[in-house]
Order: structure tokens, then sequence, then C-alpha cells
């Protein structure tokens, strides 16, 4: 199973489709001990209803063998988990079009919880209408069609007292495979709480004046990509920064890891020292 940062989504349609799931904010959730409650914002922006089912799975990400970032899970009674005492409420409900409604999420902790962070991930799978399917010959009146069902998956982190996180790198390696430039490095996590952050990357020359950034597939000022760190990860990012675009020569590639993200609350942020390391890059 796929996840992307801390959500997967998994659609079985093509992008030309027009049947839609439901839109789900925010796409983590972080509950306090003192309150024990959360909540998840369903919106349906289409013009059926939509049939929505509710459940909960335990996993985090982390990286195959070839860097690529996908969701793990491990036995409920995982020291870290959160399955068994964090429930989903209503299960199975129905979104009307142009309709918002509120799924919540409350915890019943065991009475000497030792202090930390725990986690489960919350999986919501729409059925999203009817698609036919094209290329059969129309001998009957029998009408054919596909069902689709959009799975969203989001991740919830309850924390109880102090928490602490941080992040070590190692290990950082870059490389150009034809127009696009790769780089691995080793993440582990410190402290009892999951890594959220963001990677930035910098190409400069040999004065250090910045020659790229990157962002996905542009030449930009500024790059970032956000990561979450539960454990040991070692993510493949490659990118297109076109070696036609820089002069040969040897340059050096920054690599940084911040405990920042843009798309979350600050508050739910924790606080780390970044880490940053440096690699050669030659362009031929």
């Amino acid at each position: 199973m796929r996840a992307l940062g801390l959500a997967g989504v998994l659609a079985f349609a093509s992008a030309s489709l027009a049947a839609q799931g439901v839109m789900v904010a925010p796409h983590a959730v972080f509950i306090d001990h003192s309150q024990r409650s959360g909540s998840v914002l369903l919106y349906n922006p289409g013009t059926e209803p939509v049939e929505v089912t509710i459940s909960t799975i335990f996993g985090y990400p982390t990286t195959d063998s070839a860097g690529g970032i996908k969701l793990d899970t491990l036995p409920a009674d995982s020291a870290v988990s959160a399955l068994a005492w964090i429930q989903a409420f209503p299960r199975r409900l129905t979104v009307g079009p142009r309709e918002r409604q509120t799924v919540r999420l409350l915890a019943r902790p065991p009475i000497e919880l030792p202090n930390g962070e725990y986690w489960l991930r919350l999986m919501i799978a729409a059925q999203a209408g009817r698609v036919p399917i094209t290329g059969v010959a129309d001998t009957t009146a029998i009408q054919v069609g596909l069902k689709l069902e959009v799975r969203t998956i989001i991740g919830v982190n309850y924390r109880k007292g102090a928490v602490s996180t941080g992040v070590s790198l190692s290990n950082l390696r870059a490389q150009l495979a034809g127009d696009s430039v790769i780089t691995r490095a080793k993440l582990e996590r410190r402290g009892n709480a999951a890594f959220i952050g963001m990677i930035r990357e910098t190409i400069v020359d040999s004065t250090g004046a910045v020659r790229a950034q990157r962002m996905g597939d542009s030449l930009i000022t500024s790059y970032q990509s956000p990561i979450g760190v539960y454990f040991t990860m070692e993510p493949r990012l490659a990118s297109a920064i076109p070696a036609p675009g820089l002069p040969r020569g040897r340059y050096w590639l920054r690599y940084e890891v911040v405990a920042e993200r843009e798309d979350l609350d600050p508050r739910v942020v924790l606080k780390a020292p970044a880490v940053r390391d440096s690699v050669q890059l030659m362009v031929p």
C-alpha cells in the first residue's frame, strides 16, 4: 500500500473520469491527551450523494529498498499503536451533494498509558459512482459499468505528556540520471514522537553561489518536500534539474531537513534542530 507524505489516495479510475469521492480536511489529525478527541470534515463537491465508510488501521510511512515511500502496518498490539483505543464515529454515512459532515474521533486510552506519541491511520472509503465500460458491443439492453471507490488515508497522532522529536541525517548521495538529479539519504528519528517536517535541496557551485533549486519538475528559487520520519527511512527523491541547464563542472548539493510545515498548524509541529549535509555532484 503506497502513501505520499502523511496521506495516501488510492483511486481505481483515470484522471479524466467525472466521478469523485469526498474532500477530507485536515489531512493529519493530532489529538492531545487533555482533550482526547478530534474531528475530520468531509465535503462532497459533486452532484450525487456519496456513501462513505470509515475504518482505522495501524501503520506509518517508511521506504522500500528502492527508496519509494510506502505505508507499513504492524500488529495492533504494537507499543505505539492507538488502534485499540481510538474510535471513529460514525463508521458509515452518506454525504449529500455539496454537503459537509463531520467524523469524530474519540480516544479511551489505558489508565497507565506512558507518556509519548501513539499512531493510527484513518481510512475514508468513498463509493464515488459508476463509470460505464466502453468498447463492448451493445447487443443487449444491459449496461456494464465499474463502481468506483476512492480511499483517502490520513495520519492520526495521539500525544500524552512530554513529547520530543528530532532526526539524524547520514549516508547522503546524489547522482545525475538523464535529465534528473536523484538523491537518497538515511533519516532516523530521535525522541519519542514522529518527526514531521520538510526536506530542502539546493545546488551550489564552487563559490557557494546558488545555481539551481528544485520543486517537482521546475527550476525555481526554493524547494521543499514534506516528510514524516516515524522510525528510519531512506527516501529517494528525483526531479528534473536538467544537466544541460548547468555548465559542465563540479557542484555541491546541499540537503537540509527542518521541522517546518506550511500545510499544518504550527502548534502541532514539534520543534527540533535542523540537520544538514552536502554531497558533490559532477555535471559532465
